[in-house]
């Protein structure tokens, strides 16, 4: 395969069209054409399917484009790191983090972060997992600060665990329900929950299986950012699953309320995630020394707030 070929097939991709492709690489259509039709004829397999409405891929081709990305993907920061030692060029650095964090160590980690590299143009996620794993796959997020999800295969993904955290159920305040003692004792209720496409079944054991409680799969609502989770355990009276420290940091804290029931929930970990082939680059492990550090200072901290967060993690770094 060549890097021309490649470049045209996720061209092709991301603008839908030959005529798209072409005009983002700055090539003629013919050009395109024909890098993928030598792409085609050196694997020997059908890759795209043109049709009037445009350009899709066989199953053979969404297998390639997904590696395709993550090459241009790795050349784009190999580059960016060679131009960032010569003191030509700005960096860029993309990194999910888990909405429990951007509430709490986020600022200050990127404050240090902008005093140590402020050459490096940096991108930031609010990023529940389910999102963040599509973008780590293919090379677009260069890591992920969350939970490593059951269905993060080992052997696609590392992981470094930073501390870890107790999660609850929660309501809204005033939620008739708020004092409920059981898991039993919500069934009954509707749930709004976040959870990767192949993590259902893992999350409805740790949550109702586990604990001999079944729920209609009807009741639960699947979320995919925390506003919208949020705003349906505020105003549509939902219950929810969530890392306590949410019930203890604005804006939650005094809306929400953790149910005391008696099944308990095994801690989760927060971890730095990364695809296990790539190389984190120089910005890449500033930032994560940034988050560290912060995450540190506060867990050694007498303040009130503080001791409240931690009442709820343990650092395991």
């Amino acid at each position: 395969m060549k890097l021309h070929q490649i470049q045209a097939m996720v061209a092709s991709a991301e603008t839908g069209s030959i005529r798209g492709a072409a005009r983002s690489l700055g090539i003629s259509q013919a050009a395109v054409t024909r890098a993928l039709r030598e792409l085609e004829a050196a694997q020997q397999l059908p890759l795209l399917i043109r049709s009037p409405a445009g350009l899709s891929f066989t199953e053979y081709g969404k297998v390639l484009l997904a590696h395709a990305r993550l090459v241009l993907n790795q050349l784009h920061q190999a580059q960016s790191e060679l131009d960032q030692l010569r003191g030509q060029a700005e960096g860029r650095l993309c990194v999910g983090i888990t909405p429990w964090v951007m509430l709490t160590f986020l600022p200050e980690a990127v404050l240090q972060f902008r005093q140590r590299m402020p050459e490096v143009r940096l991108e930031l996620f609010e990023s529940l997992m389910p999102v963040a794993q599509p973008l780590l796959r293919d090379g677009s997020m260069d890591f992920a600060i969350g939970p490593l999800l059951p269905s993060m295969a080992a052997q696609e993904f590392t992981c470094e665990a930073v501390l870890n955290y107790e999660t609850t159920v929660l309501v809204r305040r005033g939620h008739p329900r708020q004092k409920a003692r059981s898991i039993h004792d919500l069934l009954d209720q509707d749930w709004v929950l976040n959870y990767a496409p192949d993590g259902y079944d893992a999350l409805m054991d740790y949550l109702f299986w586990r604990h001999d409680a079944r729920i209609d799969e009807k009741r639960i609502v699947l979320a995919q950012s925390v506003t919208m989770l949020q705003s349906m355990v505020e105003h549509a009276s939902m219950c929810t699953w969530c890392p306590t420290i949410l019930s203890v940091v604005p804006p939650f804290h005094d809306r929400v309320v953790a149910v005391p029931l008696i099944e308990q929930f095994e801690p989760r970990q927060l971890c730095v995630i990364t695809r296990r082939s790539s190389t984190l680059s120089r910005a890449a492990v500033c930032f994560i020394d940034c988050l560290l550090q912060v995450i540190r200072r506060h867990s050694r901290s007498a303040k009130k707030e503080d001791q409240q967060l931690f009442n709820t993690l343990t650092l395991l770094v």
